[in-house]
């Protein structure tokens, strides 16, 4: 696996335009989901937003902690599992919500759970575009997002080589 060669810093508003374009899209394929499934962390923002456009009051987080080293990721740990009512019938009407599919792995891991769920992102990268049926954005593998909760304000260096000046 190469080294992440280009970064994608979104800013909050971007995240929040985005994760609105994912409500408009999941609107317009069932007008009414029975809940969200929420994969923590990442999930947590683009659920509270889609929860608020859709008007899904019921939302629950499977907790996945993955152990890695800087770019592989490792070994996948659920922490929290998803309650069984929701586990019922293999997730039919439920929508499962996550900021990004990178290779897949947590994806895979939820899907085998929930495997008539509607799957959606707000980026995705080409492995774990496949596991995922709704997303707004695909960025390369190679490219790492820096999410708007990751950041703080500070000075970016210029895309090109030479001085900010």
């Amino acid at each position: 696996m190469s080294m992440v060669e280009k970064s994608f810093p979104v800013s909050w508003d971007q995240f929040h335009r985005d994760a609105r374009a994912l409500a408009w899209r999941l609107a317009g394929i069932r007008p009414e989901w029975r809940a969200i499934v929420c994969i923590t962390r990442g999930g947590l923002v683009p659920a509270a937003v889609i929860s608020r456009e859709l008007g899904i009051r019921l939302i629950e987080t499977v907790c996945i902690a993955s152990y890695h080293e800087y770019v592989e990721q490792g070994e996948l740990k659920v922490l929290k599992e998803i309650s069984q009512e929701l586990l019922e019938d293999g997730g039919e009407g439920i929508l499962i919500v996550d900021d990004l599919t990178d290779t897949g792995k947590t994806a895979g891991v939820v899907r085998a759970m929930l495997p008539k769920a509607h799957f959606a992102t707000v980026y995705a990268k080409p492995k774990g575009r496949p596991l995922v049926d709704t997303f707004i954005t695909e960025v390369s593998q190679d490219t790492w997002i820096f999410f708007p909760w990751d950041l703080g304000l500070s000075f970016q260096a210029p895309i090109g080589k030479g001085s900010p000046g």
